[in-house]
C-alpha cells in the first residue's frame, strides 16, 4: 500500500517509519510540516531541518510544508497537504503517536474525512519497553530539546542509552517525567539506524539554554558512509 510518513526527525516518527517498511508499504515520502510557531501543539519545532538529512539518510523523499503554527489552523495545512498526497495515489498515513489523543483524534479525522487510512503503529505502548526496543534495535537517538524540570542542560545533544532510560525512570519516579517525552518533555532527533543507508554526523551545534529548558541547534551535519567490513 502507497503510505506517507508524517515526519520530524524524531524517534517517534522514525519508529513509524520502521514499521510501514515492516509491513512492506510503499513509502511515498517523508511529509515534514514546518512551524512557523515554536508552541505549536501539533508540530515538532526543534532541528526540524535536519529532517532533510534522515530523508537522504534513509533514500525516502521528503515533502516539505509550511504552517504558521497557530491552534487548530495548522490542522488546515496539515489536511491541505494530504490531500495532495491522496491524487498522487497515497491510500495510508502514519504517525508517531504514542499517547497523546490530541495529536491522533486530530489526525484520525482528517483521514477520515479525506478518505485515507491513519495508521498509529506506536499507540499505548508500554514506554519504557517502547524506549529499550529503540536502543535494542539499533537506533541512535539524540536529545535536541528540554523544557521540563529534572531535565538539565547536560541532556541535550545526549545519545539515548539503556543507562539514559534508567535515569529517565528515576525522573519519571521523582518528578513524572514521562520515560518517553509523551508530555511534551523533550525532543529528539534521530541518527542512526536499521533503516538508515547512511548516518548522519554533527560537525557543529550549540546550546541554547534559558533558565530552564533549552534548546541543542544543530548548525551544520553530514551524511556519512555505513560500511560493512564483515568477512564472507
Amino acid at each position: 500500500m502507497k503510505s506517507v510518513i508524517l515526519y520530524s526527525g524524531g524517534k517517534d516518527s522514525t519508529m513509524a517509519v520502521y514499521h510501514a517498511i515492516e509491513n512492506d508499504d510503499e513509502i511515498y515520502a517523508l511529509l515534514s510540516m514546518h512551524s512557523k510557531n515554536d508552541e505549536s501543539y501539533m508540530f515538532h519545532v526543534p532541528d526540524i531541518h535536519m529532517v532533510d538529512y534522515c530523508g537522504a539518510a534513509m533514500e525516502i523523499p521528503v515533502i516539505d510544508a509550511l504552517t504558521d503554527g497557530v491552534k487548530e489552523e495548522e490542522l488546515c495545512d496539515l489536511e491541505a497537504s494530504l490531500m495532495r498526497l491522496k491524487t498522487k495515489g497515497v491510500e495510508r498515513v502514519y504517525s508517531g503517536a504514542l499517547e497523546s489523543t490530541y495529536q491522533r483524534s486530530r489526525i484520525d479525522a482528517i483521514c477520515d474525512r479525506i478518505g485515507l487510512e491513519s495508521i498509529s503503529p506506536l499507540w499505548h505502548l508500554e514506554p519504557v519497553e517502547y524506549m529499550r526496543s529503540i536502543v535494542d534495535l539499533g537506533f541512535e537517538v539524540i536529545v535536541t530539546s528540554v523544557s521540563a524540570y529534572g531535565l538539565t542542560r547536560d541532556w541535550l545533544g545526549r545519545h539515548i542509552t539503556h543507562e539514559c532510560i534508567d535515569e529517565l525512570v528515576d525522573l519519571n519516579n521523582e518528578y513524572g517525567i514521562h520515560p518517553a517525552f509523551e508530555g511534551g518533555e523533550a525532543e529528539t532527533l534521530v541518527v542512526d539506524g536499521p533503516i538508515f543507508d547512511r548516518k548522519i554526523v554533527i560537525d557543529e551545534a550549540e546550546v541554547i539554554w534559558k533558565v530552564d529548558s533549552g534548546v541543542y541547534n544543530i548548525k551544520e551535519a553530514h551524511l556519512e558512509e555505513k560500511y560493512d567490513y564483515s568477512i564472507d
